[in-house]
Order: C-alpha cells, then sequence, then structure tokens
C-alpha cells in the first residue's frame, strides 16, 4: 500500500490470533504494521509478529525492487513489533539498526546479542538523512515500555507513532475507529497517561499530515479527532455522559436491582445506560466503558467477608490504569453481613478525585421496601443534572445558582447569528439583588465583547472543579471569530437559545443586558437573570483552583529557553523570535517568560 510517494506499507495482517497478549479478545484479528521510506537511503520502520517472518521478508523484497535496506529502525521492542530483527539482520547483512539505549539492551535480553557493530543509537531530537526524507526520533518513555521512540518524517509531515493511535482490529476489517482504539489503548496503555500527555505536547509542536502506527489503519483525515481523544483518555476525562453499571449477581436478586436501576435511569434523562454483567462480558469492554462514560455503578455481593471474584478483578483492572475524575455509586448484597461497600470503597482509596454518591443501596438478600427506596434515592442523585439539562424536568428559576458565583471561572457563551461562542472570564460579579442584577467585564478585543454588545444576551456557565485543561483551551485559547468553538457536538440550549456546557459545569444563568459601562480597555454588561439552572452540588472552579490544579506545570527543569505564561509551552533556544505564536495557546511573545 502507497502511505505517500515514498513510503510504502509492508505489514501483515493476523486472522488467526484469538488473544491479543493472551487476555484481550480480537474477533476481527490484528494487523503488525511494518512501512519502507524508499529514498537515496531506505529505511524500514520496524518487524512484525514471529508468526509471519517469511510472509513480512517477501514484502520487502517485493517493494523494494532488487535495493537493499539500509537501516531498520526500532521503535518499540515488544515481540509483535521486534521479533523479526535478527531475522532481518541476517538476510541484510549490511543494514545498521537504529534505536535507542534502552532498546538494544533488549535486544540482548531477546536475541543474545545487541548488535554492537551495525548499531546506531538515538535519543530526543537526533536525527537521519536518507535523502529528500531527514527522520527525527523523538523519546517516548512509557508509553508504553521505556525504550519506547516515535519518529517524525518532515518531509511528507509523516508521524510513525510506535504503539500510539493504535487498535486492535486488523485494517481490512470496516469497523469504527474509536471503539477498539479505546479499548486498547485503555487496557494496554492506559496506566501511563502522564507520559501520553507528554508525547502529545511534544507532537503540538509538529506539522503532521499523516500518522502511521504500528497496529490498525494509517491515519489521514480528522487528525485533530484522533487527539482529541487521545488527550481525553490520557488525562482519564469522561469520554461522553452516560452511566456504566458493572453488577455480579448468584442467584438473580442483584441482577433484578440492577435491571430496574437501569430502567429508571433511562426514564428519568440518563443520555446513555450501559450494563455489564462482569461474570460473562468480556472484561476488557466493561473497563473500557467505565473510562469512556462519567459515572460508574457497581453492584455485588459479599462474598467470603470481600466481595464476587469477577467484581475484585474489574475494580483492580480500573485502579491499575488510573481511574480517576469520576462518580462512582455502590449497591451491596448480602445475607447476614453485607460489607461489599465497604470493601469496594477501600479498592479506591488511591484513586483520585472518585465522588461516591451520598446513597449507598443495601440489599439483604432481596429487595424490600427499604432498600427500593434507597434504590429510588441513588436514581434522583445520579440524574440530577440529566434533569436539570431537560427543558420539561428543569427548574428554570433556581436562584440559588447564584451562589456559585465567586472568584471563579466561567464559560461565557454567546451566538453571533451564524455560529455559537464562548470565552473563558473571571469577571463575573452579583451586583444587586432586587431585582438581582450580574456583572460581567470583557476585554474589548474578544470577539464575544462584540457580538454580545450586538445582541444583548450571554449566558453564563459556572465551571465546576472538575473541568480539565481541555475547556481551557477550547474557550480560552482560540478567537471564536475565525474557529467554531462548537463544531462537531451538539449543545444544549437554554430558553435564549444559547448554548449551555453538557458537562464541567455545576449552573448557569441565562442574561439579558440592561446596561453597558465602558471601561476603557474593556466593557461591563449589567445584566438581568432570565433562566437559571442548577446542574450539580460540585464546588465552582476559582482561579486559585486553576493555578494549583489544572494549568500544566510546565517542565522546564533542565532546559534553556523560554515558557508561555498563559499555558506552559516551553520554547527551547537562546532567543525567542519577537514574531513567535505560541503552538499551543496562540499567545505572543509577550506572553513568555525566560526560564531562569
Amino acid at each position: 500500500m502507497k502511505i505517500t510517494n515514498d513510503i510504502r506499507y509492508i505489514g501483515v495482517n493476523d486472522h488467526k490470533v484469538d488473544l491479543f497478549e493472551g487476555q484481550y479478545a480480537v474477533p476481527n484479528g490484528i494487523s503488525y504494521n511494518s512501512y519502507a521510506i524508499l529514498d537515496d537511503k531506505i529505511a524500514i520502520m520496524d518487524t512484525v509478529d514471529i508468526n509471519f517472518t517469511h510472509e513480512w521478508l517477501d514484502n520487502i523484497q517485493n517493494t523494494l525492487d532488487h535495493r537493499a535496506p539500509d537501516y531498520l529502525i526500532v521503535q518499540h521492542m515488544e515481540p509483535d513489533h521486534a521479533a523479526n530483527i535478527h531475522n532481518f539482520m541476517k538476510t541484510y547483512p549490511n543494514a545498521k539498526i537504529v534505536s535507542s539505549a534502552k532498546a538494544f539492551a533488549m535486544m540482548r535480553n531477546f536475541f543474545g546479542t545487541d548488535f554492537a557493530e551495525r548499531q546506531i543509537v538515538v535519543g530526543e531530537g537526533d536525527t537521519l538523512s536518507l535523502g529528500r526524507h531527514t527522520l527525527t526520533f523523538v523519546t517516548a518513555p512509557m508509553v508504553h515500555w521505556p525504550e519506547v521512540i516515535v519518529t517524525y518524517d518532515s518531509a511528507d509531515k509523516v508521524l510513525f507513532s510506535a504503539d500510539g493511535f493504535g487498535k486492535f482490529g486488523a485494517p481490512d476489517v470496516d469497523e469504527p475507529w474509536a471503539d477498539e482504539a479505546r479499548r486498547y489503548f485503555i487496557g494496554i496503555v492506559g496506566k501511563y497517561g502522564a507520559q501520553v500527555q507528554a508525547l502529545l505536547k511534544k507532537a503540538a509542536g509538529l506539522d503532521i499530515e499523516v500518522i502511521c502506527p504500528l497496529h490498525g489503519p494509517v491515519l489521514r483525515e480528522n487528525l485533530g479527532e484522533y487527539l482529541s481523544l487521545y488527550n481525553t483518555w490520557s488525562s482519564y476525562q469522561p469520554e461522553e455522559e452516560g452511566i456504566v453499571i458493572a453488577y455480579t449477581s448468584v442467584y438473580g436478586n442483584t441482577k433484578r436491582a440492577v435491571q430496574q436501576l437501569a430502567e429508571k435511569l433511562t426514564a428519568n434523562g440518563c443520555p446513555k445506560v450501559v450494563v455489564y454483567d462482569l461474570a460473562r462480558a468480556d472484561m476488557s469492554a466493561a473497563v473500557s466503558d467505565a473510562f469512556r462514560y462519567s459515572k460508574l455503578v457497581l453492584a455485588t455481593t459479599t462474598y467470603n467477608a470481600e466481595i464476587f471474584p469477577f467484581m475484585h478483578s474489574f475494580i483492580t483492572h480500573l485502579t491499575e490504569r488510573n481511574f480517576q475524575n469520576r462518580t462512582v455509586a455502590l449497591i451491596e448484597n448480602g445475607s447476614w453481613a453485607p460489607l461489599a461497600a465497604k470493601v469496594m470503597r477501600g479498592m479506591f482509596e488511591k484513586s483520585k478525585n472518585i465522588t461516591f454518591t451520598d446513597t449507598t443501596v443495601r440489599i439483604l438478600s432481596a429487595l424490600d421496601e427499604t432498600s427500593s427506596a434507597q434504590l429510588n434515592s441513588l436514581v434522583d442523585e445520579l440524574c440530577r443534572e440529566y434533569l436539570a439539562r431537560q427543558d420539561e424536568t428543569a427548574n428554570k428559576n433556581d436562584l440559588t445558582a447564584l451562589f456559585n458565583i465567586g472568584y471563579g471561572l466561567y464559560v461565557i457563551t454567546s451566538n453571533d447569528g451564524k455560529k455559537d461562542n464562548g470565552l473563558i472570564v473571571n469577571t463575573v460579579t452579583q451586583v444587586t439583588n432586587t431585582p438581582n442584577r450580574i456583572a460581567v467585564t470583557i476585554n474589548k478585543e474578544n470577539y464575544s465583547h462584540h457580538v454580545i454588545k450586538q445582541t444583548g444576551k450571554m449566558n453564563i456557565n459556572c465551571l465546576s472543579t472538575d473541568a480539565p485543561f481541555s475547556v481551557f483551551e477550547a474557550f480560552g485559547f482560540r478567537s471564536g471569530r475565525n474557529v467554531n468553538k462548537f463544531e462537531g457536538c451538539t449543545p444544549n440550549r437554554s430558553d435564549n437559545g444559547l448554548v449551555f456546557l453538557p458537562r464541567y459545569i455545576n449552573s448557569f444563568m441565562s442574561l439579558k443586558v440592561e446596561q453597558y459601562v465602558d471601561l476603557d480597555t474593556h466593557g461591563m454588561f449589567i445584566c438581568a437573570i432570565t433562566e437559571a439552572r442548577v446542574l450539580s452540588d460540585r464546588e465552582t472552579m476559582t482561579y486559585t483552583y486553576y493555578q494549583n490544579n489544572v494549568k500544566p506545570k510546565p517542565e522546564t527543569e533542565g532546559k534553556r529557553g523560554y515558557v508561555c505564561k498563559v499555558c506552559g509551552y516551553v520554547y527551547e533556544g537562546e532567543e525567542l523570535p519577537e514574531d513567535f505564536i505560541c503552538p499551543l495557546c496562540k499567545h505572543g511573545a509577550a506572553d513568555f517568560e525566560e526560564i531562569k
């Protein structure tokens, strides 16, 4: 397959494997991807699984047309990609191996030799010229082994991403990318979110048009969508709003409670309810969906003063992959001494930002009047924000939303008549309470100021402490004049027709501008409240909380250069160009400070 004029696909598809890495069911197989870069010098990118030695060597021979490769670039040493290193070196005795120092140490373990006389050791920022193509190597330790490198070809703007952006399922099978890519990422790379985040920051400075992973299809279009999903997965944020119910049941009573719960959640507006019987379901699919959705209900029995083994295994899979930033509800069953809720809660002790519901359902053998009432209370608690989003069930005059105004951070949404817009502000104040009036101050340079002055209306979205940095990237680093900040999503709307955010807010208020005060560089809008909804009781995001807990800490240790005061991007170099624009937040050189 032709990737570009000079880059060819020479990998193989495996439809014989049933369990990848001995545990992940792959009904549609998997691919072991390898690539050839044809230039003055020829580079082969990685090998394939040992079961496909001759097919892969045939692919090389047929692609090179009597030429011999000069380099074998080894990005990752797992045997599904590196098993044929020795066979390649025997077949092409004049070729050299290009890889990281740690990879060569692993080669000695696997093959009894590190090919000392034929090795080229590369590290962060090292380059290799093939002629027209210059390859730049980027270290990616623990994504998901310590020796990993990825490779960027500046000529064709191709990123060879190792296991990054891979998926289960061979490319010759037509299936949605995200489902199997998510299951692959969470199952295999999920523990190493911080390392993936570091790699994504490096990738942000590259001009990428094609991504060539070691598993799954070559990615050419909508790269922003794939990068966004990887950012969501690796920052452990919910991808979608919904509830996963994972349960085990011995005699069917816990199952009946779960069935009632699922029906009630759906009836009360939950956008998605997914139920897994852990004794029968694909465990990796259940784990993947637990990371996909925003809330999780765990229902199980007390078993030998512990919990049922399948539930224990499920929670272990979650916690060892850094499950966090979720709401978790517990349902326990026991005939004489229920302990399941206590055990399950204890298993999450080291997990970050887990919010347990106030309601825990305790079933004594079977549902009765008391436990059924608890189940209803749990439904109310889990569905509170869903009900608040729906026009027919929302309390649209809940002025307790005013209590969420402080020195916080807010997303102000508006509409210019063609598209929705939003920006981050921290200048919202309640100025009177008889009648209720809100003051919102906005920099005149912001496009939203122009729009609101024309339309006379806006929504204030009160951000809660679970809002990730991506929210601030989306609404704080780009101008609504140039981009559609809500492209690709179907937003909620209040009675004034404006957007309110689907998540990461505890309340919103719709405002009508009553008065405008010119403050030179800024404009103050004095507004009446036309609608107010409270969606949750999560704490409001303050500016201090954002600085201490949400804004990424710049990695400046041992580096010389300049750091962006807005987003933390690090520019390495002796002098920062006067016209430099931050690739992350798009702020100019004036917002950079020298690393001391």
